[in-house]
Order: C-alpha cells, then sequence, then structure tokens
C-alpha cells in the first residue's frame, strides 16, 4: 500500500475527549456517520462507542448520506435533546458543512468537527489532520513517483500536524466558556 494516512479514524477518541472539555454538561452525544462509505462508518462507530463508555457519554447514532436524512436527523435532535452533536469524518460532511453549521446553530447544538473547514463555517470546533499539511506531504511523494521511484518501494506517508480550530463566536452564541487550556492549545480561535 501507498499513500498518505490522514489519521481520521485515530483521533476521533481525542476529539470526542476535546469536545467534552468544552461541553463539559454533555451526556447525550449524537454522532452523524455516512454509511454510503460503510467500513469508514463501522469503524468510527466502534471506536466512538468505547471512548464514549470509557467517558460516561450515551452515543446516538444516526447514519446521515444525503441532505434530507441531515434534516431529519436534526429533527430528531431538535426533539430529543442531544447534548452535542459530533460529526464523523468523511468528506460528505466537508461537502455540507454550511447546512450542519446552520442547523447546529438553529438548534443550538454544539457541534465537533474533523477538518478546520467545518468550524469556519460555523462549527463550534475540529480537530484533525492539518489538511494543507497533508495536501503538501502529496505532492511530495507525487514528485517522487514522478522522478521514477516505484510506488512500492515507497512507505505510507502519516499525517504529523493536527489541528484545533475552536469558533469563540459560535461558542459565544451557545452560552459556551471556552476553557483557558483549550484556548491554549488551540492552533486557530475565530473570532
Amino acid at each position: 500500500m501507498t499513500g498518505i494516512n490522514f489519521f481520521a479514524g485515530e483521533v476521533l477518541a481525542k476529539r470526542l475527549e476535546l469536545l467534552r472539555e468544552l461541553v463539559p454538561k454533555a451526556v447525550r452525544v449524537a454522532v452523524f456517520v455516512n454509511p454510503a462509505n460503510p467500513a469508514r462508518a463501522e469503524t468510527q462507530v466502534n471506536e466512538l462507542q468505547t471512548a464514549a463508555r470509557a467517558m460516561g457519554l450515551q452515543i446516538q447514532i444516526f447514519n446521515t448520506s444525503s441532505i434530507r436524512e441531515i434534516n431529519e436527523a436534526f429533527a430528531t435532535l431538535a426533539q430529543t435533546r442531544a447534548d452535542a452533536l459530533f460529526v464523523s469524518a468523511d468528506p460528505f460532511f466537508t461537502i455540507r458543512r454550511v447546512q450542519l453549521a446552520n442547523l447546529a446553530a438553529r438548534h443550538a447544538i454544539p457541534s465537533s468537527f474533523s477538518v478546520r473547514d467545518n468550524a469556519q463555517a460555523g462549527g463550534l470546533m475540529s480537530y484533525g489532520t492539518n489538511i494543507s499539511d497533508a495536501f503538501r506531504q502529496i505532492g511530495v511523494y507525487t514528485g517522487r513517483v514522478l522522478k521514477g521511484a516505484k510506488p512500492a518501494e515507497l512507505p505510507v506517508l502519516q499525517s504529523t500536524k493536527f489541528e484545533l480550530v475552536i469558533n469563540a463566536q459560535t461558542a459565544t452564541m451557545l452560552g459556551l466558556t471556552v476553557p483557558p487550556q483549550l484556548l491554549t492549545a488551540a492552533d486557530e480561535v475565530i473570532e
């Protein structure tokens, strides 16, 4: 195997921990997964269930792979009053970032995402691989192949830069105080 490992699944427990630090009263956490990507969804659900049990959290899984399913999931969240929303790492959710941020704001649900684009769109926080750095690594890797390196002989590269982005505007709107240790640890705070 060749390529880049973005560590999307490997940081799920850390993301859940950071969400818990930011929303300490959270007990019931809704989790959106994309069933159109079943292997990724299953792996992430299993890891999240293990992490949630260790933290004393209850999670409710929502299969959301379309605009309609996202809208229906938020309608259910409005009735059941989840304490927070954890959106699994999947490109579909990055594409739907504005819809997710708007609905989370409308329903006043603190939300956690895997990439900064979602926090920039209005989500509460993101934690994951620094995508710009990962794309730079892909360019270097591709350059090596174009210069004659055999892909089968190249190692799988691993992301080494991770970033925590907190949207302070969203935190204020939700009535949350961002703990000083998270402000210090954040790579970016959106004011």
